[in-house]
């Protein structure tokens, strides 16, 4: 064997083992970029003189569905929220799951350092907005500050390129999704309206069910698709956030496959062959029915894939290219004016969001990952030293996407809720900075 082809070998294996990584980055780096702009076009709207009324006009325009006695009517803005936010979920709970399975998360010891940072990147921010609001009417935004957004973070660390380690690029996964998982048990538990029982008795049936149809192996997704919408509208009607929904659902997708992956890979190989056979051959004896039989064959090797890997590499595109970006044109329009910066509700919400993130994050982080590593539970990554945890610490204090849902589901008052908007995206934008800027100074050159 030669030299030149051994060598090859390693290289082509970190090829495959670190692709997963780049393609997932490579999406939520695209997706943040069109977040951004999404953002920019909202508070552009929203400022317009005389035009700037009819975008909290549009997103407030009704639409209703009604199937008999059953009917439910939102705002476009409560769609977005409520609905397409669903799916956004959906696939945040199908993450969750992966990681729980297979993934960082899987386990225990290499679960602990993650699993600490985020829950001190949860603590350390409620505890600052709380000590500034603390038995107010602003109160109720505690949860804010809290949330993470993967793709933001994840976008501002490929800045960097090969000069991040892979296992800080492993841990700020692994934190953002831990992280995403403290935000959604708060959202149920806290962020909820007056509870009905018939109804979550009726959504837990519903959820039940569909754990019965995975055990009966049932793979038809049309046949999810109308269940979930089901188990959808009874969350929504229970008082529960609909979203919630969506993680159940997600948590519930199969994560193995029940056919036998040899048999399936064997007859795709042959259909491989014999539609080459015919294409090289320019045979017009492949009719159109023999034709059609090689490509079902064909498309049977997608049975090979899980439901769970399946779902997610068909939806994390429509989620970081449309959900998520229509999700910041509805919800990031804030008007910035005189009035707004001199109302101190507006100004003590946003500073209370602020500080969360830019400082509660990092420090929270750090502090729970140093008593992880102290207390022997956990270790840092390679080439990984405490300057540079607190630099992604920095780059976890980038709150959009959730954060953003939590102030919507948390404030009715438009002055808290601005003033939660513009704390979330100042701090943001401070955290991406000083985030790449202390990483780049920390990270070796190479």
């Amino acid at each position: 064997m030669s030299t030149s082809a051994t060598s090859a070998r390693p290289k082509r294996m970190a090829q495959r083992l670190s692709q997963p990584f780049v393609s997932f980055a490579q999406i939520e780096t695209a997706s943040a970029l069109l977040l951004l702009a999404m953002t920019v076009v909202a508070l552009t709207w929203a400022n317009l003189p005389h035009y700037g009324e009819t975008y909290h006009h549009f997103w407030e325009l009704p639409l209703g569905v009604q199937l008999g006695s059953f009917g439910i009517s939102l705002s476009l803005h409560g769609w977005v929220n409520d609905a397409l936010m669903a799916i956004f979920f959906f696939v945040v709970g199908m993450e969750i799951k992966r990681e729980l399975v297979a993934g960082e998360l899987a386990s225990l010891q290499r679960a602990m350092l993650p699993i600490f940072g985020a829950l001190g990147g949860m603590v350390a921010p409620a505890l600052i907005y709380t000590s500034f609001h603390f038995g107010g009417p602003a109160m109720r935004g505690w949860g804010i500050p809290m949330a993470t957004d993967i793709a933001f973070a994840v976008a501002a660390l490929s800045l960097l390129g090969s000069r991040v380690p892979p296992g800080l690029k492993v841990f700020l996964l692994a934190l953002a999704i831990a992280d995403d998982l403290g935000a959604i048990a708060v959202i149920a538990i806290f962020y909820t309206s007056d509870l009905s029982i018939a109804w979550m008795g009726t959504a837990a049936a519903i959820f039940a069910f569909v754990y019965a149809m995975n055990l009966a192996g049932v793979r038809a997704i049309p046949a999810y698709i109308v269940v979930g919408g089901f188990a959808w509208f009874a969350t929504h009607e229970s008082g529960v956030h609909a979203t919630v929904a969506g993680v159940i659902l997600g948590l519930l997708t199969p994560t193995v496959t029940d056919v036998p992956v040899r048999s399936v890979l064997d007859r795709t190989f042959e259909s491989i062959l014999s539609l080459r056979e015919f294409v090289t051959r320019n045979d017009a004896a492949l009719d159109n029915r023999h034709r059609q039989e090689l490509l079902r064959r064909l498309s049977e090797s997608r049975e090979i894939l899980s439901p769970l890997d399946f779902l997610t590499h068909r939806l994390e595109p429509w989620v970081g290219f449309v959900i998520m970006p229509i999700f910041a044109l509805s919800n990031a329009g804030v008007v910035v004016g005189t009035e707004m910066l001199a109302s101190e509700r507006t100004v003590g919400v946003a500073t209370a969001v602020a500080l969360g993130l830019l400082i509660g994050k990092p420090i929270g982080i750090t502090l729970f990952s140093y008593a992880a590593v102290k207390l022997r539970l956990a270790t840092l990554p390679n080439h990984v030293n405490w300057t540079v945890l607190l630099a992604t610490g920095l780059l976890a204090g980038i709150g959009f996407t959730v954060a953003l849902f939590i102030t919507s589901l948390a404030f009715e008052d438009p002055s808290f809720t601005d003033g939660a908007k513009v704390g979330i995206l100042c701090a943001s934008a401070a955290a991406g900075v000083l985030g790449v800027a202390v990483l780049a100074r920390a990270l070796p050159q190479r």
